[in-house]
């Protein structure tokens, strides 16, 4: 429809899950700003062989968890309350799904888990499996279970992690190698997908998760194009188990290959689509090299977040509902549709790289970003609690025929390939002397 003549809806500042994000991530932001300096930090638990180890400050921990749960609660209810969800069961059941999350980070920091790289994401995505398969999902934990409203909220706070200083000092060579990455990879990807019959709007979101890095692409791309919510967790659970897979073999190939560890670490990072796996497999690689390229190859990935969310909503508003009887909207449709939480991840970025780093030093930048971190796993781990909660084995298996899954495993190891030869091309000094990556 024409909305050339439509007026604004100012009530979507208020009813909205994407503007409710960055209200909740701007909020956080701020009160972990050194300005206010009043975020409580989220608790604290160590690698451990020993229940011990893993609360090195006793009680304080725990009591630092309640008093994030009583914070996470009261800010996510409001947001709920005013998207007409059902209050007096979302206490109960934001418990349940607080107490998950809380295990599930507890597990991974055991000391030969996190080893492996078997992160906390995934064992909230286990866990959350584990009851909606076994034992099903009573009706009044489903009032907790806002999946892509945890997702969007933990993607704010993640525009926190873009320092633009620190892109530039890491070097152009990350950023040359994910944009040439990220884009051949992403359209094999989608014609990989469109040759299996799937959807272009699945299509897109399976291409980002795959070309861009993983869960954070997959969901912005998803709200970007208005996919299907279960499409986008089936994409998700997907990319949680190829992680593990290219955590086992990844470094053995490089090994086997001879790659020098510079070269083995940009690999990792341009393949593996998620920020802790991709630092898992650096770590097995064994080098601080190694790992710091990994880092900085997937740090500037990241960065193309808000890129591809923006390009991809301009499409969808403008090709893809106009091919399914929709006519051409207006450019305030265009803004209507696009991802707000999108936008709450740039102001992130852009507030700590020219507002906090120019106005104090780039100590206090890092500190306030490992301060919000801890929030951005929490939101993301009650996000894959969620996630678990709502799909069904059977259903994964179900989704497309297989299609999808098969589409994304050999896309998959087409981008292990190309980026292969990217990192050969850049990072082998055949051309030019590559950088050290910043320790």
């Amino acid at each position: 429809m024409n909305t050339e003549n439509k007026k604004i809806d100012w009530s979507a500042l208020w009813t909205k899950e994407d503007w409710w994000a960055c209200w909740i991530g701007w909020f956080i932001l701020l009160l972990g700003s050194p300005m206010i300096n009043l975020l409580p930090s989220t608790p604290k638990i160590g690698k451990w062989h020993t229940i011990a180890e893993a609360f090195p400050k006793g009680i304080e921990t725990l009591w630092s968890a309640v008093i994030l749960f009583i914070l996470l609660c009261v800010l996510t209810l409001i947001g709920a309350a005013c998207m007409k969800r059902d209050v007096r069961r979302y206490i109960p059941s934001f418990l349940v799904i607080f107490i998950l999350a809380f295990l599930a980070i507890f597990v991974s920091s055991q000391s030969t888990i996190k080893t492996w790289g078997f992160e906390y994401v995934l064992w909230a995505l286990a866990f959350g499996l584990i009851i909606s398969n076994v034992f099903g999902v009573p009706d009044w934990l489903k009032a907790g279970l806002m999946t892509e409203y945890f997702v969007k909220i933990g993607l704010v706070v993640m525009g926190l992690d873009i320092l633009f200083a620190v892109v530039i000092k890491a070097g152009a060579i990350g950023v040359a190698q994910a944009i040439l990455v990220v884009g051949p990879v992403w359209f094999l990807t989608y014609w990989l997908c469109r040759k299996f019959g799937i959807s272009e709007r699945f299509s897109s979101v399976i291409a980002s998760g795959n070309a861009i890095c993983g869960v954070s692409a997959s969901i912005a791309a998803g709200g970007a194009v208005q996919g299907d919510p279960k499409e986008v967790s089936y994409v998700v659970a997907w990319l949680m188990i190829c992680a593990v897979v290219l955590i086992i073999i990844m470094p053995p190939i490089a090994k086997w290959l001879n790659l020098p560890t510079n070269m083995a670490g940009a690999w990792i990072g341009g393949v593996i689509d998620n920020t802790g796996s991709v630092v898992a497999a650096g770590e097995i690689i064994g080098t601080k090299e190694a790992l710091n390229a990994a880092a900085m190859v997937k740090m500037a990935q990241n960065l193309l977040i808000g890129f591809a969310a923006f390009f991809l909503a301009l499409w969808a508003a403008l090709s893809l509902s106009v091919k399914e009887g929709a006519e051409k909207p207006s450019f305030l449709e265009v803004w209507f549709r696009f991802p707000k939480f999108i936008v709450g991840f740039v102001v992130a970025s852009l507030f700590i790289s020219f507002v906090i780093l120019p106005v104090y030093d780039e100590k206090v930048a890092k500190a306030m970003q490992g301060l919000c971190k801890g929030y951005r796993v929490w939101f993301f781990t009650l996000a894959f609690v969620c996630i678990g909660l709502e799909t069904r084995f059977k259903e994964l298996l179900s989704v497309g025929g297989g299609k999808p899954a098969i589409a994304y495993w050999i896309a998959q190891f087409g981008n292990a390939v190309w980026t292969l030869l990217i990192v050969w091309i850049l990072w082998s000094g055949t051309f030019f002397v590559p950088p050290i990556p910043p320790g």
